[in-house]
């Protein structure tokens, strides 16, 4: 049995779980999210509370238990407080801006690269070099952040490119270092 899937999910105030045949329906003050659950899973709402059961002890429906429980998790945080996560251009002449609905990079290509944002994502900016990307799905939100960091990851040597905020570069030395 997993130890992450035997604790149940504690519904904050404000949001309600509702269990269908084959999904968890989550609804809270900032919007909706839905889980599907595999054979094998069995999800209960009790006193306020989600609780997720495997049937069997199969391989699969053990590795499920804790998944499953994990994704309620996350859309319970997210349909009440939300994700955001945040991106910063470092180095000489990189600069975001606002076009449109998206945002627009110069990050060191002869052009420039436009970015827009998935459905159920927002991305703001902050003075021309801060990214906010914030939404209630966590994977959303992580895979619009990775995608936009994919246009210029942070190189090596002078640490220059898209980084997380609390993201850390280790350098290398360079030819001098011999």
């Amino acid at each position: 049995m997993s130890r992450i899937g035997r604790t149940p999910v504690e519904l904050l105030e404000g949001v309600k779980a509702e269990v269908n045949a084959s999904e968890v329906v989550i609804k809270g003050p900032k919007g909706e999210l839905k889980v599907s659950i595999p054979s094998g899973i069995v999800v209960k709402v009790e006193d306020n509370k989600v609780i997720v059961e495997a049937k069997n002890e199969a391989r699969q429906t053990k590795a499920n238990h804790g998944l499953v429980r994990s994704l309620i998790s996350n859309c319970v945080e997210g349909v009440s407080k939300g994700y955001k996560k945040t991106l910063k251009l470092i180095g000489t002449g990189y600069r975001v801006a606002n076009k449109g609905a998206g945002i627009e990079l110069a990050v060191g290509y002869s052009h420039k690269v436009d970015v827009k944002p998935s459905e159920g994502v927002k991305v703001s900016i902050q003075g021309n070099d801060t990214i906010f990307i914030e939404g209630i799905d966590k994977q959303k939100v992580g895979q619009q952040a990775a995608e936009i960091r994919s246009i210029r990851p942070p190189e090596p040597y002078l640490g220059k490119g898209i980084r997380y905020e609390d993201e850390v570069v280790i350098k290398k030395q360079g030819k001098t270092a011999a």
